[in-house]
Formats: C-alpha cells, sequence, structure tokens
C-alpha cells in the first residue's frame, strides 16, 4: 500500500504547498484507497498564480510566434515519451481502462501539434492601397491571463483543448483542474518547464469553488473556458461575462445514436456498446440513448444485453479491461439512483448495473467505486432518464416509427452535443447531417469527437458562448484582432475633412 502524497499548486515555475490549509483526499476509484491529499487554493493562492502570469504575459507576448512554436515542439517531444506515464496516472486516479487513457493522451497530444502551427495561425490579412495611399491589415494579439477550469474526466485532453492554443498564441494560463484527478496538472506543468517554458506562463491552483469562484472574479483574468456540466457552465458563462471577460463554457449532453434498419447490426451494437460504457460512460460525447427506428429495435435491443452482461469490467490497470470504476462513491450513488428512478418510471430494465459485484473485478477492487453496464428498453421522451444527463454506463432504448420521428425527437432535447446516425443508405445520412439540430455529427461514427484543426463544441444548452474548443475557433477565442490603416504625409492631402472617410 503506497503512502498518500500530497499534490500542490504550481505557481511562477514551481510547486507550492500554497496558504490555504484546506485539502481533499484523493482515491484510486478501483480499489477506494486515499492515495494522495490535495490542496484546496484559497483567494490569496488564486491572487498569487494570476500576479505570476500577469508579470510574465508582457514578455511572453512579446516572443516572436517561432519561439513560442519551439517551446511547444519541445513539449510535444516530451510528451511523446512520457505518455504512458500520463496514461497511468490517469487510470491510478480516473479509474479508467489504461487503453482508453493511452487514447485520451494521445487525442491531447494531437492539440499540441496543431499549436505548434501558431505562426501560420496568427497571421493576418493584408490589402495594399484600401484609398489613395491608405494601406490595411489586421493582425490577431493575445488577450493576457486567461484560465481554464476542467473535469475530471480527461484529466489530459480537456486541458490541452486549452492550454496549448492559448499559450502558443502569447498569453498566459491559469489552470484549475479537477480535485478528483488532480495529479496529470502537475505532470504537465513539469513538462512545460523541461520544454522552456519561461516560469509564470502557466501555473495551477488545485482547488474546489472557491478557487473557480476568485479566478471568475479576478480583473486580471481576461477569459474563462470551461467544462462542465450545463448548470455549471451556465453560472460560468453568465458570471464571467458580468465580470467583464470573454468566456468559452461548454456544458453537458445527452446524446443520441439512430440506427437505422438498413444499418448493419453488428457494427451498430459494437458502437454502442463501446460509446456507452466507454470511459464508464464518463465522458460528455458518450452515446446514452439509442434511437432505434422500425424494426431495428426488436433485432438489436437482444444483441445488446448479451453484450452489456458480458463486458469485462476490471481494474484499469489489467489490458483486457473494457470498462473500469466509476471515479467517485457520490457518483456510483447517483448512477445507481437513477438506474432505480427509471424502473420506477416504467422503462424496461434489461440489464441492471447495480447487480455487479466488486469482488469480481480482480484482487483489492472489494471497497472500490463498481456498478455494471445498464440496458433500458422502451425509455421516453417524459422519463427523467430520458432527459437528463446520466454520466455513467446507463443506454436507453427509444423505440421510433421512421426516421422523420427521430429527428424530431433529437431536435426536441434541451441538449445539442454529440449525435450519430447508422445507415447504409446515404440520402439518409445527408437528410440527418443536415437537418439534426447537434454540434458534433457523426455517419457511422459512434463519438464524432472533431480532430485538433476543426472545433469541438455543441449546440443549446450543451454550449455558453460563441466559440468552440480548440482548432480556429480556439485560436480566435484567445486573440483578439486588430486592424490598422496607414499612410505617410505625401500622399495626405491639405485640410481638414469633416465628412465620414470613403475610399477615393
Amino acid at each position: 500500500m503506497t503512502t498518500p502524497q500530497a499534490i500542490d499548486h504550481f505557481i511562477q515555475g514551481a510547486r507550492t504547498p500554497g496558504t490555504s490549509t484546506r485539502q481533499q483526499d484523493v482515491f484510486n476509484p478501483a480499489t477506494g484507497q486515499v492515495t494522495g491529499y490535495v490542496a484546496l487554493a484559497n483567494t490569496a493562492d488564486v491572487n498569487a498564480a494570476v500576479a505570476s502570469a500577469h508579470a510574465a504575459f508582457p514578455a511572453w507576448a512579446d516572443t516572436p510566434p517561432i519561439r513560442r512554436a519551439r517551446v511547444m515542439f519541445k513539449f510535444l517531444e516530451l510528451l511523446n515519451i512520457r505518455k504512458d506515464d500520463l496514461a497511468r496516472a490517469i487510470t491510478a486516479e480516473h479509474g479508467k481502462v489504461f487503453t482508453d487513457a493511452q487514447g485520451e493522451v494521445t487525442r491531447g497530444i494531437d492539440i499540441v501539434e496543431f499549436a505548434c502551427g501558431i505562426p501560420q495561425l496568427l497571421k493576418g490579412q493584408y490589402t495594399d492601397q484600401v484609398s489613395t495611399g491608405i494601406d490595411n491589415w489586421t493582425m490577431r494579439q493575445p488577450l493576457g491571463v486567461v484560465a481554464g477550469i476542467t473535469p475530471f474526466n480527461f484529466p489530459v485532453m480537456v486541458p490541452m483543448w486549452m492550454f496549448p492554443v492559448a499559450i502558443a498564441a502569447g498569453n498566459t494560463f491559469v489552470l484549475k483542474p479537477s480535485p478528483l484527478d488532480p495529479s496529470c496538472s502537475l505532470m504537465m506543468a513539469d513538462l512545460l518547464k523541461q520544454a522552456g517554458l519561461p516560469d509564470g506562463v502557466f501555473n495551477v491552483v488545485q482547488g474546489d469553488k472557491d478557487a473557480v469562484d476568485a479566478l471568475l472574479e479576478h480583473p486580471d483574468v481576461k477569459a474563462i473556458s470551461f467544462v462542465g456540466s450545463t448548470p455549471i457552465a451556465q453560472k460560468i458563462y453568465e458570471t464571467g461575462a458580468r465580470h467583464g471577460k470573454r468566456v468559452q463554457a461548454l456544458g453537458g449532453a445527452k446524446n443520441h445514436m439512430v440506427v437505422m434498419p438498413d444499418a448493419d447490426l453488428d457494427q451498430a451494437v459494437d458502437a454502442l456498446i463501446g460509446s456507452a460504457f466507454g470511459s464508464a460512460g464518463e465522458r460528455c460525447m458518450a452515446i446514452s440513448l439509442a434511437v432505434l427506428v422500425g424494426d431495428a429495435a426488436d433485432k438489436i435491443v437482444p444483441l445488446l444485453a448479451q453484450r452489456t452482461r458480458e463486458l469485462k469490467i476490471k481494474n484499469g490497470v489489467e489490458l483486457d479491461a473494457e470498462m473500469g470504476p466509476i471515479i467517485s462513491r457520490v457518483a456510483q450513488q447517483r448512477i445507481s439512483g437513477y438506474v432505480g428512478i427509471g424502473k420506477d418510471e416504467g422503462a424496461q430494465l434489461v440489464v441492471d448495473g447495480r447487480e455487479f459485484a466488486a469482488a469480481k473485478a480482480g484482487a483489492g477492487t472489494e471497497n472500490g467505486f463498481w456498478i455494471g453496464g445498464s440496458l433500458f428498453d422502451h425509455v421516453t421522451p417524459e422519463m427523467k432518464i430520458y432527459k437528463e444527463e446520466i454520466f455513467g454506463p446507463v443506454l436507453g432504448c427509444v423505440r421510433v416509427k421512421d426516421f422523420a420521428a427521430a429527428i424530431d425527437l433529437i431536435n426536441s432535447h434541451e441538449y445539442g452535443n454529440g449525435v450519430s446516425c447508422f445507415t447504409r443508405d446515404g440520402n439518409v445520412a445527408r437528410e440527418f447531417s443536415r437537418r439534426v439540430q447537434v454540434g458534433m455529427v457523426g455517419i457511422n461514427v459512434p463519438i464524432p469527437v472533431p480532430m485538433a484543426w476543426h472545433g469541438f463544441g455543441g449546440w443549446k444548452k450543451s454550449l455558453f458562448g460563441d466559440m468552440h474548443a480548440y482548432g480556429e475557433e480556439g485560436v480566435r477565442f484567445y486573440t483578439k484582432q486588430k486592424s490598422i490603416m496607414q499612410r505617410w504625409p505625401e500622399s495626405i492631402g491639405k485640410g481638414a475633412e469633416f465628412v465620414m472617410p470613403t475610399a477615393k
């Protein structure tokens, strides 16, 4: 049994316990054992991190983009060397299986690769002779100190949606990760320092609501990026905007996957099982609702039931594991409660994940935070398990008569994060892509997370703000455009002009 370690902040290029005396236990979800104690920042700790970032900003903003990119290239090299160490840290504190954690790190690395191209991404536009003797051009400049507030479910990938682009664009950054799995934030901070990032450009404040409130209210924080639940995302957006900040707040989801009668059923079952139960359903792009069209339902539900019962639920360090534990005891109990609610509401509980015995997950897992995959059939839109985000391994099947009914069902939901359609019909695929009111769409792709050079973000109550995460929209979010018009004395006519300037 390992001795629990202190997990500190990272301010001005060094780890520090800060001034707060509050702390929180960090658990290994597979065993239920305490593995660390994370510091919980107070306002003074947040102020110290912001002050460090604020002091570092002028020099970093003046650093040529190519030199900032070289730091990102070195960071990329170090990430590729240490990616399995990061994955192991994810599994130890989050619980997701090691192979899934490796995939998370790889998707984060993709964003760093994108950020390495910042000299090209910051190029403005130039127009010669917009009027006689006058030229006009634009440039993009950094905002200043920006902050990221990130969730427990992707402790590496989601922060990398933010800070590589922000830093490469010339900003300085304060990261507030989840206190449930905080160690990866310090590992990334150490690698950035090794890559040559100047002290103060990247800081980490561990903490809870107190740290979030301090960041939202601090006048030197110019922008906030957030990923989490919809109620908190809306509050972050409204509070940040009230304090004059630019805000990008990604909220919750209730993702549907439509299975048409002509779909390859084996492929559809594989897609539903992987996307519903991968990462124990604790991801905002998880498929939680299967929309089964026509006679597809009677064919696919028995196959889903068999596969759900056969899930390999183990400690994530086991390489053949398909699903690991839930992040915390509180989350496990919340998910169990939703399963009970669904049954009480009249949905048919085909597979009850509450029956999973923790000891089956392997040696030493008896006290872990375990639940099996649950499968419901005959879910209807009035039910709580249809309307609300469960954020766990619970898949509900909704039966609809035709394609039009499937589209209407999805478009009526308050969330609009991700959606998928499995079909062999090109016209159905085209119409689905055009008519569905959701931000990220997959055709025979169950989890359509955009690649690094595109942007991530949903519609409706899944996104508060105008710009998606990473990609070119991420560059725009972390920079402001400046337009410059220039002419020289030889081309300036004599006399004052009192009318609106026009091209001449």
